[in-house]
């Protein structure tokens, strides 16, 4: 029968706060693994390794260092003794009978060296290349007393960045980017690999600049804007249960390698929850997604300032173009000025009756002069600019007095005016 007493005994585990190292090397003499020719070599190389680590963190010459340099080798063949047995004191134990006490401390160290070199941080540009260096030997020296416990942590924190860096440089090969230019752009994995996503949702083959991910991003508005957003590509139910109009799907492409999968089909979740806004039509591309806090660098795009500017002026082409009728001469040009400046529609062309209206409505309201700069600075072709407002100088320098000449009451002399200088008919 049991009795309370011995059943709380039989509860109780004792905490062995003994380092791996020692655990192994005791179960090892208990279990006739180790003999005493390998506890000898063990005696002989732990001075050895002692005096080598507290050279390497400081000096062989100061007792402190020494006694410090004894707990990193002791916690360095303890770290990698429980990494690779993964807590088995038989595996352990035949791992220090098979190999050198020394090997073991260094196969600690490079556990450590290995994951210190790794990314903390999915942003390009912000991680270290090259490996190990000496700069790392304050970290080292950090990692080299901790336990196998916070190893682990760090090391699962810092492979799932390394994943989404992997991916991200994956993905934008795809899309003809590399990773020397993704390093140059300095812009976060996980922009990327949203990006990424749109484009190969969208059919598209190449990483956008602003110019193309502005008009990806309409076109995407102007054909699912108006539709009901379905999370697609988790599971066949939730596929089958959708229903309603056109359905824009993110999903992962087919060809990406698994150990890239998890990581992806985590930042997939963030672009289908950003979809919403992303379709909704009447908040501009420019503003939601350089200008909105939570959407300020979600996304990437090559910066190409040569395409946008290019971009701007081939637009202020098209403006300016149909504002103008395609006409360039003075006449033209004045007569739509004139139209700006009297804050009427801009035409190039007007009736006599027209003209009369004009010239009524300046005499009435006067003329907005500062109106017709801003709209050549706006509208106009920035290599004319500069000749149309100096156009638009010389014609009020003669022409204002007459245009709003009270004597004028037939509009007669100001009739005249529009007729020499802009486009009456």
């Amino acid at each position: 029968m049991t009795t309370p007493h011995s059943a709380d005994q039989s509860s109780i585990s004792l905490y062995d706060a003994r380092p791996f190292f020692e655990k192994a090397l005791v179960f090892g003499v208990q279990n006739g693994i180790l003999d005493q020719q390998k506890l000898d070599g063990i005696c002989t190389d732990a001075p050895k390794g002692m005096v080598q680590i507290a050279r390497y963190f400081g000096s062989e010459f100061l007792r402190p260092e020494l006694e410090k340099a004894k707990d990193r080798i002791v916690n360095l063949v303890s770290l990698y003794l429980e990494s690779t047995s993964k807590g088995d004191l038989r595996q352990a134990a035949e791992s220090l009978r098979d190999h050198s006490f020394l090997s073991r401390s260094k196969g600690g160290s490079d556990m450590l060296k290995g994951m210190i070199a790794m990314p903390q941080n999915s942003h390009f540009g912000m991680n270290e290349h090259g490996g190990f260096t000496d700069d790392h030997i304050p970290l080292l020296a950090r990692w080299s007393l901790r336990n196998l416990a916070d190893y682990q942590a760090e090391f699962a924190k810092r492979s799932e960045v390394a994943q989404i860096i992997d991916a991200a440089i994956w993905l934008a090969d795809t899309l003809g980017m590399d990773a020397a230019e993704l390093e140059d752009a300095g812009k976060d994995a996980e922009a990327v690999i949203r990006t990424a996503l749109l484009v190969l949702a969208t059919k598209r083959t190449e990483m956008p600049d602003w110019v193309a991910f502005e008009k990806m991003i309409a076109a995407l508005r102007k054909k699912h804007g108006s539709a009901p957003v379905v999370v697609k590509g988790t599971s066949k139910a939730a596929t089958k249960a959708s229903a309603g109009p056109a359905v824009f799907a993110i999903t992962i492409p087919k060809n990406l390698p698994d150990q890239f999968k998890a990581v992806v089909e985590a930042v997939r979740h963030s672009v289908v929850a950003d979809l919403p806004k992303i379709l909704d039509a009447t908040l501009p591309a420019r503003k939601l997604f350089d200008q909105t806090p939570a959407f300020m660098g979600r996304y990437f795009w090559v910066e190409d300032s040569l395409s946008e500017v290019d971009h701007h002026d081939r637009s202020a082409s098209d403006t300016w173009n149909k504002a103008t009728g395609g006409h360039s001469d003075d006449s033209s040009l004045l007569t739509l000025f004139l139209c700006v400046a009297a804050g009427v529609a801009p035409k190039t062309l007007l009736t006599e009756k027209g003209a009369a209206a004009l010239i009524r409505k300046i005499r009435k309201a006067g003329l907005k002069q500062d109106l017709v700069n801003q709209y050549i600075l706006n509208q106009a072709p920035a290599q004319y600019q500069e000749d149309y407002a100096q156009l638009w100088i010389n014609f009020m320098d003669d022409a204002q007095n007459t245009l709003q000449s009270d004597f004028d009451y037939e509009l007669k002399d100001a009739l005249a005016l529009l007729r020499r200088e802009c486009n009456v008919k």
